[in-house]
């Protein structure tokens, strides 16, 4: 990357920290707002305000040493582009519910609208010399729609979410379309190699391609790299955020709620890729199968409450509200109950107090890019007395993550016989798997992350883009 030149972020949506540790569950804003920090720049995307008439007009703020440029959408934008294809038709599928996902020319349309708006918006504010790092399933045609509008610049995009296997992808409508729009970036990047691996299975399947060599793809007659990057956390500023006293605080009354059992804590965005209902029952079948261990223990699910507009949403909420009654009608008693279930958003700091408390950290996606809750539960443990992070073998987590407890989510009876494990796990043991896992979460942390991809971005292509030789 020149001197001269910005590392220029787009994502749907620009979410600047305050750095006081007000910010709620999610990572993806953590580790972009990191990136900027570490080279000059900005952060580009939608302010998450509609408009009654799209302009294009940039609102530019800075907060925390990040400058973000912000355009506002209009609602039927917000309806096609983000709740329709995004999230209705992307989302599902990429996870794997094909079932869930809802096929519509008017989402398709209105997904093209916006990549198409935001270029033209971005477009300007480019520099010759700028790099452009582009973010997640909801901007995947931005470097067409960019090269199209002249720019040569060195263009990277990197999903956050899995890539699915070819058969499943095949279920879009104009698929084809969509990842011969990808080959318009330089550098495509994925959380694991699986990941790499199902894009490059669909890239000689279905467009004639080839692997000119290990991380370099040709399709649709043009050179494309990828490569897998895992995305970690910033590993010692979560560890220092343990010993703030909001998270001493909480820390500490969760001690108290919990009148010395044994906390397991899973903390989630409410989405039905997480595993929550299978997560429920898992516990369940724990407390049927355990007697002796009822009141040992208490759980504790956080799961703030997303994408409302979406049916699907309002539907597993509902069926979660049913399972934690079910659950807690069934195994309380009058001085206690097993469970807690809550909807609502807490700041980064006291969540580092509750994981802190915690003897069991419960991981369990059905189907993750990587997840960075269980990075965080790492991090906020007690070196001479840490929890146990139990782990879903399907979380792009579990490839790096292999002193976890690895379990099938699917199954109730792997989940509630890793749980009790964990509790009776003695503390050389936790101490041993801790320290492997805290290794690991320090040395591939969110710098290392961001610096493999740029670095990768930036480096000389051994062939040019956008056509490639033979």
């Amino acid at each position: 990357m020149s001197p001269e030149g910005r590392l220029i972020v787009v994502s749907n949506r620009v979410n600047l920290p305050s750095g006081d540790g007000e910010e709620s569950v999610g990572g993806l804003a953590m580790a972009l707002a990191a990136a900027l920090k570490a080279y000059s720049g900005l952060w580009f995307g939608w302010s998450g305000r509609t408009t009654e008439t799209f302009t294009g007009e940039l609102h530019a703020e800075t907060v925390g040493g990040v400058t973000a440029a912000t355009v506002d959408l209009e609602e039927v934008d917000l309806d096609e582009y983000y709740n329709g294809y995004a999230n209705k038709t992307l989302w599902p599928l990429f996870h794997y519910r094909i079932d869930l996902a809802a096929f519509d020319r008017a989402f398709d349309k209105g997904y093209t609208r916006v990549n198409r708006r935001f270029a033209a918006t971005l477009a300007p504010l480019i520099r010759p010399d700028d790099v452009i790092w582009v973010h997640d399933y909801h901007l995947i045609p931005l470097a067409k729609e960019l090269r199209a509008l002249g720019v040569k610049n060195r263009v990277g995009f990197f999903l956050h979410i899995p890539w699915p296997a070819h058969q499943v992808m095949i279920n879009l409508p104009r698929h084809r379309q969509l990842v011969e729009a990808m080959f318009d970036y330089d550098l495509v990047g994925f959380q694991t190699a699986e990941h790499q691996q199902a894009f490059e299975e669909y890239v000689l399947n279905e467009a004639d391609g080839e692997v000119v060599r290990p991380g370099c793809l040709k399709g649709f007659g043009r050179g494309l790299e990828t490569g897998a990057f895992p995305i970690g956390i910033d590993a010692e500023d979560f560890a220092r955020m343990t010993h703030s006293s909001r998270a001493r605080r909480m820390r500490n009354l969760m001690i108290a709620a919990t009148v010395f059992r044994h906390l397991i804590v899973g903390v989630d965005r409410l989405d039905y890729s997480k595993g929550l209902e299978e997560r429920f029952l898992g516990f369940e079948h724990f407390l049927a199968q355990n007697p002796d261990l009822r009141r040992e223990v208490l759980m504790l699910q956080i799961a703030p409450v997303s994408r409302e507009a979406v049916e699907a949403y309002q539907e597993i909420r509902g069926r979660l509200d049913a399972l934690s009654g079910r659950i807690n009608g069934e195994f309380s008693d009058v001085d206690w109950a097993p469970f807690r279930y809550v909807n609502k958003n807490y700041r980064r700091d006291e969540l580092a107090g509750i994981y802190g408390a915690a003897r069991v950290g419960l991981v369990t996606p059905l189907r993750d890019g990587m997840n960075l809750v269980a990075k965080e539960f790492v991090a906020a443990q007690n070196p001479e007395d840490p929890g146990v992070l139990v782990l879903s073998r399907f979380a792009g987590a579990a490839r790096q993550m292999g002193d976890a407890l690895l379990v099938n989510p699917n199954s109730p009876e792997e989940v509630a016989d890793a749980l009790k494990r964990a509790i009776h796990m003695e503390k050389p043991e936790r101490i041993r798997r801790w320290e492997a896992l805290y290794d690991g979460v320090q040395r591939e942390d969110v710098t290392a992350w961001r610096d493999a991809f740029v670095a990768a971005l930036t480096a000389e292509p051994e062939t040019a883009r956008p056509a490639m030789a033979g």
